[in-house]
């Protein structure tokens, strides 16, 4: 059997400690902060990201070069007969499309799964890759369960400040101050592709139970014939007292699932701000 490396970047919300623990190679999302280059949690921890967000600094995602994706697949290679790759969703990020044009130089032996997933959904992906490879599925099976089953998952984000938005273009300046006169808070969804609007309420409160509801209603629809199979997770940015109040309302809102929860990746905080919540769920892949 062969020998088969599972492979993700930092926007799973995978630590390189927890990369090291599953045995999971984690690529650092590389990020320029007034014009300098950092990469995620090597030279750029979660605090300090949101005390430069905080301070106003100009900061933009980016994504690995050739050169350190070529150079990560070439070292791996020397101890696996093959890769799978998990980046980003390609609606988010280019990062996805550059990886498949560049692993065609690898005849067959990098597999770069395209499963339209960011943050605790992508992380499911990867928990999925490893049991797959684990029973026994090639690189190139992997692949195809992995992108077969890219849609049976749904994220749902509520925001604390419509800034990052206006600063984006997503909103006008005029909407942006009219918002935060009447505490409007957008719920975001991502599903499938991009992140888009899916309602706009007044104060966190609503917002809550709009994203709440949402998840039960695709559970008890889209993803009915998963009951017992759907993971739960939620995702914050910065405020962990915020979010940990939420976990407490999600678990008596769903006290027969598990739910873990971890920080955003950094590449939607940027474009959302600090004190965002999302729940998610996703499917388990079988076995």
């Amino acid at each position: 059997m062969k020998k088969i490396a599972i492979m993700t970047d930092s926007n799973s919300g995978i630590t390189q400690a927890e990369g090291k623990a599953l045995g999971v190679k984690v690529l650092p999302m590389p990020f320029f902060v007034n014009g300098e280059l950092f990469f995620e949690e090597i030279s750029l921890s979660q605090e300090e990201f949101y005390k430069k967000l905080a301070e106003d600094a100009d900061i933009s995602t980016s994504q690995p070069t050739p050169a350190q994706l070529l150079d990560t697949w070439d070292e791996l290679l020397k101890e696996y007969d093959e890769i799978v790759h998990i980046p980003m969703s390609s609606g988010l990020s280019s990062s996805c499309e550059t990886a498949t044009a560049l692993a065609e130089q690898y005849d067959g032996r990098i597999q770069v799964v395209d499963n339209q997933r960011i943050s605790v959904t992508m992380k499911s992906s990867v928990w999925d890759a490893i049991a797959l490879r684990d029973a026994g599925k090639s690189a190139t099976e992997i692949k195809e369960i992995l992108e077969k089953e890219k849609l049976d998952a749904s994220i749902y984000i509520t925001l604390e400040t419509l800034k990052y938005l206006k600063k984006g273009g997503r909103i006008t300046p005029a909407a942006a101050a009219i918002g935060t006169v009447l505490n409007i808070k957008p719920v975001l969804q991502i599903q499938g592709e991009k992140l888009d609007a899916f309602a706009k309420v007044r104060g966190t409160k609503a917002a809550k139970r709009v994203m709440i509801d949402a998840i039960k209603k695709d559970l008890s629809e889209r993803f009915a014939k998963y009951e017992g199979k759907m993971r739960m997770g939620l995702a914050y940015t910065g405020d962990i007292e915020k979010a940990n109040e939420w976990k407490k309302e999600v678990e008596e809102a769903f006290p027969d699932m598990d739910i873990y929860m971890d920080p955003l990746s950094l590449s939607v905080a940027c474009h959302i701000g600090y004190g965002a919540i999302a729940i998610t769920c996703a499917k388990m892949v079988e076995i």
